[in-house]
């Protein structure tokens, strides 16, 4: 990634320019997961395929010897229900030609990548893609590590490679990046009420809060 597209608007996300790869989310690889709470990974990554779908953004799903490493989990799998995710024996997934056709097939330059485990399946495509000329973001807190250490180093080596590190809740947000945009807005609500924690929480205090305020304003007025 060159210097003019690490700062500025341009080095912003839009959905427009944007495509997901989502590697790994399996429970061999959940198994050895130690960087991060596991339900935290898996609530992180559906919640950033949703945003994906509701904007319209490519999404590519991978695994590893699936029958062996078991299924893609359910939650991610049900956002893309029709969506067979390419199974690989390659570690790097960057080196599976068919990965890298569909990526290339959306003509888009911005690639976001999130998977299990990050020291490993992540860090390898990001930081070849990275070498090929596409803007390469990891979503931290939807891909994890065999430790909270391998989890860092391997964030550290992407950054020195030009990788962005990001959450899936920047991600998301960058992609709304106007609450005018009301076509997307209740939806990404939704998303928010299901996987944004203590913001989706207290979102929906604050719904309840002025649903109530509104009927007490009926009954008042009525």
């Amino acid at each position: 990634m060159g210097n003019e597209t690490k700062s500025g608007l341009q080095a912003l996300l839009t959905p427009e320019e944007s495509v997901v790869v989502l590697i790994d989310h399996q429970p061999f690889q959940f198994a050895n997961l130690n960087s991060h709470e596991p339900t935290m990974i898996v609530n992180n990554a559906v919640g950033l395929a949703k945003a994906a779908k509701l904007f319209d953004v490519p999404t590519i799903l991978t695994t590893v010897l699936e029958e062996r490493g078991g299924h893609l989990v359910k939650g991610l799998q049900d956002v893309f229900p029709e969506q067979k995710p390419i199974d690989r024996t390659l570690v790097n997934t960057w080196q599976d030609e068919r990965v890298v056709d569909a990526v290339k097939a959306t003509g888009r330059k911005k690639l976001i990548i999130a998977g299990l485990w990050t020291e490993v399946c992540v860090a390898m495509p990001a930081i070849q893609a990275a070498g090929e000329g596409f803007e390469v973001f990891v979503v931290t807190d939807a891909s994890g590590g065999a430790s909270a250490e391998s989890h860092d180093m391997a964030v550290r080596r992407m950054v020195q490679a030009g990788v962005v590190p990001i959450t899936w809740l920047a991600v998301a947000s960058e992609w709304q990046r106007d609450w005018a945009r009301e076509g997307t807005v209740p939806a990404m609500t939704e998303v928010l009420l299901q996987h944004g924690g203590a913001t989706g929480v207290a979102f929906g205090w604050e719904t309840q809060l002025l649903a109530t305020g509104r009927a007490g304003n009926d009954v008042r007025h009525g």
